[in-house]
């Protein structure tokens, strides 16, 4: 299929709770980059800080999602998006300036779903060894963090998100769209937080994802790998 910037309109879902620290700067960081026609599309789990108001006033449509988690959350976005092509971000990311023609270019390359690769706004040289392994394939490299774009009528042939995810939600439909699509990872960074590594330590963080991610491969229940993470981890 072969898109027109100027007419195929790109929804961009961004999942929040309680990210009045970063939705502004996300949201004007879009439109600044903007070339075609976009809309951004916040879809909330019941923040109790100012990130609804934030959004709204930055130029976002704001939803409140029936359901609270980010699979869910995305789903709900995506119900209420216009676009052909879907665009889901993490609240905490900052895009690359050239999303829109990069996604519009994997597309019509036959790539009908993909991501970025990343870097952390860290110097620390572990996490740069971390983003290193974001070029290449596999799986354990992959993370809603990087962002992931794909056509609406593909995301809702593969069912979009299990809305029954808790966790590992990216890497679930990662996994059942790479079974149907080609999967394009583009060759240049979006820009993750490192909070999660600072609020705790790499090698915590480290040995929570490993463990998360055999827990996962293994078919354990999602209030089983929940509540490990949360025991293991104090993030969100």
């Amino acid at each position: 299929m072969v898109f027109n910037k100027y007419f195929v309109l790109i929804s961009i879902i961004i999942p929040t709770f309680n990210e009045c620290e970063y939705i502004e700067s996300l949201i004007s960081s879009i439109f600044k980059y903007q070339k075609g026609a976009i809309e951004v599309i916040v879809c909330d789990g019941g923040s109790s800080d100012d990130t609804r108001s934030i959004a709204k006033s930055a130029g976002a449509e704001v939803f409140i999602s029936p359901q609270k988690g980010r699979a869910s959350q995305m789903n709900y976005g995506a119900s209420k998006a216009s676009g052909d092509v879907l665009y889901f971000v993490h609240a905490d990311v900052k895009l690359h300036p050239d999303f829109e023609k990069d996604i519009y270019q994997a597309i019509e390359d036959g790539f009908s779903i993909g991501c970025y690769r990343y870097q952390f706004d860290s110097r620390l040289l572990l996490l740069k060894i971390n983003a290193f392994f974001t070029r290449f394939d596999w799986i354990w490299c992959r993370g809603g963090d990087q962002t992931l774009f794909i056509p609406k009528n593909c995301f809702e042939q593969i069912g979009g998100f299990n809305n029954d995810f808790k966790i590992m939600e990216d890497y679930d439909l990662i996994v059942r769209a790479k079974k149907v699509f080609k999967f394009k990872i583009i060759p240049k960074n979006v820009i993750v937080s490192a909070r999660k590594y600072d609020t705790n330590s790499y090698l915590k963080v480290q040995l929570a994802n490993l463990k998360i991610m055999r827990m996962w491969k293994k078919g354990v229940s999602q209030s089983e790998m929940v509540d490990t993470y949360q025991k293991l981890l104090d993030y969100r």
